[in-house]
């Protein structure tokens, strides 16, 4: 992790007092695509629910697991644990936070229409909930599950009052809770009377395209946050981005352009990085009917490993990384960076394109064929410019590839709709730990098992899948990487998805103010703090 800046600018503050009382506005690199936190798992999505919603459980800048709206928790045998929940916490619109609400929002999770990313991978195995008084809560899961704990910080939990439940909720695992009521939908929650949390900040408006506003919560359980209100601007453009912070028309901004940088220092701006846990990768569609595949005769290539590992091998990681990444990102060999809980230090593939046009031969595609290469414009640092890089990379090999780069939005659509026969995403393990990427990416699609959530590409592994459900029911934490390792090099051997390089992260902001870095690449306002 690295820490540079520039001299602090004389900011004389009269006391903590008046620093307190004034706003802070951030600039940010996309838009969340909904106010509601159990909506989609996109990065841009949490932070801004973080600052709004709590989990039972939270992680700090680096992913280590503490207390949230729980104050402690055991399991109780292989199958059951035990939360212990704060007393005293209330959500914004002054009801106080029971096990009730924490049985709704687990309720709800399955009851979410179209989302991009279900939070169901976190849900799929809980068999039972049960509330003993108001601030004690069991959960019985199917197999052994050692990283419930972890994967609670994932869940924010709504007011069940807000949201029209009964008086009693009920849990039943796949959409079968009673005492529900009728369930908002996610464009419900555009109003801060739904939007309601325990977190240090309330929803105070929601304008699409322009600004999330949110007001500070002087009742927080945690104490009052630093800033009075708080103002969350998309700008999705980077020269309006930094225009905006050098003009003085935000405090603090994501993703500053990596050539921008020495210009932003200059202009006496703080500059903090940091290696992020995000793994920017290619995943292919295969399914026999893939659209947008020409000169195969009808046929997929993609489902052909050889063809598979021969794009991998056509793509220059190193340059992508130094010049269009400019130095800002490390070449990835798997789905997480090393050490991290699974990683097994797995070399990046070589870039060898004459081995790789040997593989489209052996294949039955020696002169090649043509593809649509799909691609957020506006989401992942440079996306546009690494998904041209690698089209022209695979051009080099005789496959001719089309870029189709549109908003994020449009992108998480048409990708969940498998408009893509090969597209390019990135992907935050919240858990810190290898299972969350395979269970989200390459997992075999199984929507009643909360598995493949993300796999797009609709890649199946049976033999993968068996070890990553013995690692997810495995305590001993040994045994349980040894698997999780296994898995994903098996995964990775088939070339089930093409890992390309892992985003380090920059953020640039007033000289008065600081903000530790997170590998998680959260842009949280309630932890941005005025410098000492």
């Amino acid at each position: 992790m690295k820490l540079r800046s520039i001299p602090l600018l004389a900011v004389l503050l009269a006391s903590g007092t008046a620093l307190q009382a004034q706003d802070l506005s951030i600039g940010l690199k996309s838009e969340a695509t909904s106010m509601d936190p159990q909506f989609h798992q996109l990065t841009t999505n949490i932070q801004v629910a973080l600052n709004i919603f709590e989990a039972l459980t939270k992680q700090d800048a680096v992913q280590k697991v503490g207390p949230g709206l729980a104050s402690e928790w055991e399991a109780t045998d292989d199958t059951t644990w035990r939360f212990t929940l704060r007393d005293g916490v209330t959500f914004h619109n002054g009801s106080p936070f029971t096990a009730r609400d924490v049985i709704y929002s687990f309720c709800r999770i399955p009851l979410v229409e179209n989302s991009p990313s279900p939070y169901t991978i976190y849900t799929g195995g809980i068999v039972n909930m049960t509330a003993e008084g108001d601030h004690t809560l069991i959960i019985e899961t199917e197999k052994a599950n050692p990283l419930l704990p972890t994967e609670m910080s994932s869940l924010p939990i709504l007011s069940a009052d807000a949201l029209g439940a009964e008086a009693e909720v009920t849990y039943a695992p796949n959409g079968g809770c009673e005492g529900l009521g009728e369930v908002p939908q996610s464009p419900a929650f555009n109003s801060p009377d739904i939007a309601v949390g325990t977190g240090p900040y309330k929803l105070e408006s929601y304008t699409r395209g322009a600004e999330v506003v949110l007001a500070r919560n002087d009742e927080y359980w945690g104490g009052a946050p630093d800033w009075e209100r708080v103002t969350l601007r998309p700008i999705t453009s980077d020269g309006p981005r930094v225009a905006a912070l050098l003009a003085g028309d935000v405090d603090m901004i994501e993703s500053p352009p990596i050539q921008d940088v020495p210009r932003v220092e200059d202009a006496g701006f703080k500059i903090v990085d940091a290696l992020s846990n995000r793994i920017i990768y290619l995943h292919m569609q295969q399914l026999e009917d893939a659209p947008d595949i020409t000169g195969t005769d009808g046929k997929n290539p993609l489902m052909d490993a050889k063809v598979r590992e021969a794009i991998s091998l056509a793509i220059n990681r190193e340059a992508i990384v130094d010049r269009i990444m400019g130095g800002y990102a490390v070449a990835a060999g798997e789905l997480l960076p090393p050490p991290m809980f699974g990683t097994t230090e797995r070399p990046v593939d070589p870039y060898d394109p004459e081995k790789a046009k040997e593989l489209l031969a052996e294949a039955g595609y020696p002169d090649g064929f043509g593809l649509t290469l799909g691609t957020p414009n506006d989401r992942y640092i440079n996306d546009e410019q690494v998904a041209q890089a690698v089209a022209q990379m695979l051009e080099r090999i005789g496959i001719t590839t089309k870029v189709d780069a549109v908003t994020a939005s449009q992108f998480f659509s048409r990708r969940n709709n498998l408009e893509f026969p090969l597209y390019m995403a990135g992907w935050g393990a919240s858990s810190g730990e290898m299972s969350n990427p395979l269970k989200a990416l390459l997992a075999t699609y199984d929507e009643g098992a909360g598995l493949g959530g993300t796999n797009a590409g609709r890649y199946s592994n049976p033999e993968m899948d068996e070890l990553l459900k013995q690692a997810m029911s495995t305590i001993d934490d040994a045994e349980r990487e040894k698997l999780l390792q296994e898995a994903e090099t098996l995964a990775l051997d088939d070339h089930g998805l093409i890992p390309l390089h892992y985003e380090q992260t920059v953020w640039a902001m007033k000289s008065d103010l600081s903000y530790e870095p997170r590998v998680d690449q959260y842009t949280l306002a309630s932890e941005v703090k005025p410098a000492e």
